[in-house]
């Protein structure tokens, strides 16, 4: 794997583009529902729960209102650990929301007992030292579930999923274009993650496919 100094592939998501970002997710509800419900599923009240790369911070926010976690958010992105103290100062939530990098995480090991990644993972440009990080973070029996897109997915998958975020125009081709064409050369099909995880201290995992994406849950 090639490492960069910056911790991404791509452009970076500072400044305007974070912003629309964060304008344009906060409008797809019902996939920070099912994200919420997985959290819910996998770890119990009262657990120190991470989320890697929480962009604008709206998972994070509400799995803190709800009281049931101590929570934490780490970003690479600036803008983002702006935008997203911001919006838990708005919401009266309590998250502490660092800048950093997902392979070189400024924690202690064993400080977690849940780790929360989506839509980020493909993006990491040392996707192994992240995993490996994860790892070290978690508590023993702790577990991290990583979401995101499938390399191989459908235009149909894609355009089912961008029907849902509800946006026109311009607006809407862009994002298919991006989901379609850009996003899945960097994203890992089914097997390709399962290589990567051999290359870690995870021995216990589970890949579930769906039309869209990868949800991998890893167990310490």
């Amino acid at each position: 794997m090639t490492k960069t100094g910056k911790g991404y592939k791509g452009i970076g998501m500072e400044g305007t583009i974070a912003r629309w970002y964060a304008a344009g997710t906060a409008k797809d509800a019902s996939r920070f529902e099912a994200q919420f419900a997985q959290v819910r599923r996998l770890t119990g009240q009262g657990s120190a729960v991470l989320e890697v790369a929480p962009g604008p911070g709206y998972l994070s926010i509400a799995l803190a209102g709800t009281g049931d976690y101590t929570v934490t958010g780490l970003d690479i992105s600036e803008t983002f650990v702006k935008i997203a103290k911001s919006k838990a100062a708005e919401a009266g939530a309590e998250v502490d929301f660092r800048h950093g990098n997902a392979s070189a995480m400024p924690f202690a090991d064993e400080s977690f007992d849940f780790v929360i990644c989506c839509a980020a993972f493909k993006n990491f440009s040392d996707p192994v030292g992240a995993l490996r990080e994860m790892h070290r973070v978690l508590r023993p029996g702790g577990c991290a579930l990583i979401s995101d897109l499938r390399k191989d997915v459908s235009k149909e998958a894609v355009d089912k999923d961008v029907d849902k975020l509800g946006v026109t125009g311009l607006n809407k081709i862009f994002i298919r274009y991006v989901l379609r064409s850009v996003l899945p050369r960097r994203a890992y099909l089914e097997s390709e993650f399962a290589a990567l995880i051999a290359h870690t201290r995870f021995r216990t995992f589970d890949i579930q496919v769906s039309p869209l994406a990868l949800d991998v849950e890893l167990r310490k």
